[in-house]
């Protein structure tokens, strides 16, 4: 599998790369500039429509948005736009201004962005302390679900992927949060704020 070491949490089933082994930033960032995920390439935005199309559908219009962890081309963004939603950006290497996380969402987005968590749960108790209750959050993430072939699985082979998530993962956030779940195999999760949650308190 190689020499990096990977770990279990008993109680909600992710599993995460050892606290010694995570990546620097810079590491982060010299993986992140070679994507080459373009607003207008129609094949990306027909990847990340696996999301935004079902978290539309649960929008009411003129919704105010965050795009948590957006990268350099915020092509999801754009799209909720286009839909008629007013959205923000954040991301630590490309969108740094944390005046953002400030506020409060009627919807976040987080595509491809869970899985590079170092503190997963913490960011998790932030997400949720940024919607509004009832607000929506909208998650893509590669679903782990299969031990005997993760040693040669391409989403745990790149470097900046650091924990990976079941869908029983999400539904021990939704018990700890005051979250209603519904993961859509294999990678979209859709979280609704019940109330004001633990992330009010």
């Amino acid at each position: 599998m190689s020499s990096r070491r990977y770990w279990r949490c008993a109680d909600c089933q992710a599993r995460f790369l050892d606290r010694g082994d995570l990546p620097d930033r810079e590491t982060e960032k010299r993986e992140y500039d070679q994507h080459r995920n373009y607003p207008d390439d129609p094949g990306y935005r027909g990847f990340l429509n696996q999301l935004g199309a079902p978290l539309l559908e649960r929008l009411e219009a003129g919704s105010r948005g965050l795009d948590y962890g957006c990268g350099p081309g915020p092509a999801l963004a754009r799209m909720m736009e286009e839909a008629g939603h007013t959205i923000s950006l954040f991301d630590p290497i490309y969108a740094p201004d944390a005046a953002v996380l400030d506020r409060r969402y009627d919807f976040i987005t987080c595509t491809e962005v869970v899985e590079h968590f170092h503190n997963p749960a913490s960011e998790f108790e932030h997400l949720n302390a940024m919607l509004r209750p009832d607000g929506w959050l909208g998650i893509m993430t590669r679903f782990q679900t299969d031990d005997e072939r993760f040693a040669h699985w391409h989403y745990r082979r790149d470097p900046t992927h650091v924990v990976f998530y079941r869908p029983e993962t999400f539904e021990w956030l939704g018990r700890h949060l005051g979250w209603e779940v519904e993961c859509l195999p294999p990678q979209v999760v859709l979280v609704k704020k019940v109330g004001e949650g633990k992330g009010e308190r």
